[in-house]
């Protein structure tokens, strides 16, 4: 546990007690701070009180008498589309308001550091696509090399659960657009931009908000390193932002779209081989097309962000080059469940938005497509060009026949997980690729992206036998 650090007998509010909620009240407790909790959910707010801590509604009026700030969980609304009203009353009453990510960065450093030869790192990763396994596959590096590495935020344990930072120890964090906008602390020393591609639109009242979420990372008086990609004008402008000069090797650019050149810092994939230059010279090269677990051009550019990231920390190409192959990719992103009668079943049901789905259709051939969900704003526009690969797609959800005629492939609608898989396995032949990639949200059928999942995982086992 990381215990909260300068708030020592002061009362902090604490709204949603969910993982990180009550993450953030026993690390205010063990550093000093009295947490005072609520959720509108009576069995979270009993979870609260069966561990020892106080719940005051905090909607009542004078609730924020006395406390010095407000810690908010990431899925309450603090601005967009509208706040939240206890938030509300909290900004009213002139309450700081911050997340458990701010709470972190405020606490992380500590007197012992003084005696460390190495001082500890923070690695955060963020991006609309593909942060989830360039976080997990910057953590696999850093322990291939022997590096005491730890890994958490949206992914692994919560932020204020993982442990102090040991002598040269390093940190990855997976942070989303949700915790960055609110974290009053934002202080990493190397910095990940992966992408970016409309998503989480209303919660950001639009792209500009999207992107001034994500930007936020490096506004903090900004990290050592900064690694950007910079295949979206948003990406470039932030690189741009960043630089002192074309020399500026505090940034470095990555792209999966082209070479890059100039005399920087700069990581590539072109046709499968990943390149680094510095200087305008190649400094290293690894060909990518024999890693199994990172398949696919929008792998390629995870890849390419969890070696720079790397390399800012000094490890050697070589050693990045063997850790990729051992790295066995996350579930539910990208995921080979198996393969039966040349048939290949690949679950990514990460792929929750219009872009990432168009990414893993485009890095396989003669695909059976699962499709469909609760459907994002901005509808199907982006798959227009991206199904060429598709030999037939079976959707499902809710909505499933308006989901199928924004298609431009052949579809069949089954509304079900159980009938979709049934219908691709029995239509599907040697060389065909089975692939589970939505499009859109899980809430119209599943609690989340994670079950949805499962349920592929569960029937194709069953097939595969």
């Amino acid at each position: 546990m990381i215990p909260v650090q300068g708030m020592e007998g002061l009362r902090v509010a604490v709204l949603g007690l969910g993982r990180s909620g009550l993450s953030a009240a026993r690390a205010l407790k063990a550093g000093g701070a009295e947490p005072v909790c609520w959720d509108d959910n009576p069995p979270a707010r009993a979870a609260a009180e069966a561990e020892g801590f106080e719940c005051l509604e905090l909607s009542r009026g004078g609730a924020f008498e006395g406390i010095a700030r407000l810690i908010v969980s990431p899925g309450i609304p603090h601005l967009y589309p509208t706040p939240n009203p206890i938030v509300a009353a909290a900004l009213d009453a002139g309450v700081p308001v911050d997340n458990d990510i701010g709470l972190f960065f405020q606490s992380f450093a500590t007197s012992e550091w003084n005696m460390f030869d190495i001082a500890p790192r923070v690695i955060a990763v963020t991006g609309s696509n593909g942060k989830s396994t360039t976080s997990a596959l910057i953590h696999h590096i850093l322990e291939h090399a022997g590096r005491n590495s730890q890994l958490a935020g949206n992914i692994g344990r919560g932020v204020l659960d993982i442990e102090p930072a040991p002598n040269g120890g390093v940190v990855v964090l997976e942070l989303s657009s949700y915790q960055t906008d609110l974290a009053r602390s934002l202080t990493p020393d190397v910095a990940v931009f992966t992408n970016l591609s409309p998503d989480h639109l209303d919660r950001h009242a639009g792209m500009g908000g999207y992107f001034a979420a994500k930007r936020r990372l490096f506004a903090e008086g900004g990290p050592d390193r900064a690694v950007i990609g910079v295949d979206e004008q948003e990406g470039a402008f932030l690189a741009g932002q960043l630089s002192e000069g074309a020399v500026d090797d505090r940034v470095i650019r990555v792209s999966v779209d082209r070479k890059l050149g100039g005399p920087g810092w700069n990581v590539f994939a072109r046709k499968g081989f990943l390149s680094e230059y510095r200087n305008g010279k190649q400094a290293a090269s690894i060909d990518l097309r024999s890693v199994s677990g990172l398949p696919g051009s929008h792998n390629h550019q995870n890849a390419c962000s969890a070696y720079a990231a790397c390399r800012a920390l000094g490890i050697a190409p070589k050693v990045i080059e063997v850790a990729f192959h051992s790295f066995g990719g996350l579930p539910h992103r990208s995921q080979t469940i198996g393969e039966k009668g040349g048939v290949r079943f690949v679950n990514d049901s990460k792929a929750t938005n219009v872009d990432s789905a168009a990414k893993a259709l485009a890095a396989f051939k003669n695909v059976r497509w699962i499709c469909g969900g609760l459907e994002k704003e901005g509808g199907l526009v982006g798959l227009s060009g991206a199904s060429d690969t598709v030999r037939k797609a079976y959707v499902i959800g809710r909505e499933a026949a308006g989901f199928a005629m924004q298609l431009s492939v052949e579809t069949e609608v089954c509304g079900t997980m159980a009938i979709a898989v049934t219908r691709a396995i029995a239509e599907a032949e040697e060389g065909d690729v089975v692939l589970l990639a939505p499009a859109a949200a899980s809430f119209d059928q599943y609690d989340s992206f994670e079950k949805r999942g499962d349920d592929f995982v569960q029937l194709v086992k069953a097939h595969l036998g």
